[in-house]
């Protein structure tokens, strides 16, 4: 009798563990498609930012290019363009990011950097462990008492 009841228990425990790994598992997708709707949205809003950027930038990109190029035309000071070459700079940048292949770029060089240079990716002290933590939060913690 008293094997019958273990044997029970024991399917009930292997039962009950496997549920426990399937429901881990299960938050663990859930969180890992959390935070990748997140850095999705990240990304885009920094690509409408770039956009929307870009428009007011684009606008005063012009105006200035006009105006400069006027007043060298005028003036008869070729000097008066030299502003343009760091602006056009900002602006080619700004177009590039917004609707060209910047961001596929740098994905890349993110990709071959984390394949090749992981040595530059270490955190100083090396990686956090669970008992680092715990003796920081004892040294910072006023209330706890070693026993």
């Amino acid at each position: 009798m008293g094997f019958i009841f273990s044997k029970s228990m024991n399917e009930n425990l292997k039962n009950q563990q496997e549920f426990m790994l399937m429901n881990a598992r299960l938050q663990l997708e859930r969180q890992l498609m959390l935070q990748n709707e997140m850095r999705e949205r990240q990304m885009a809003m920094q690509i409408a930012w770039s956009r929307e950027f870009l428009k007011y930038f684009g606008t005063f990109f012009g105006v200035a290019t006009i105006s400069l190029t006027a007043g060298a035309m005028r003036r008869k000071k070729p000097a008066f363009l030299l502003p343009i070459v760091p602006l056009s700079f900002i602006f080619i940048y700004q177009c590039d990011l917004g609707y060209g292949t910047l961001l596929q770029r740098m994905k890349g060089e993110a990709e071959d950097i984390l394949e090749t240079e992981k040595s530059k990716l270490q955190l100083p002290g090396g990686m956090i462990t669970f008992e680092s933590l715990e003796k920081a939060r004892r040294e910072q913690s006023k209330f706890f008492i070693d026993k």
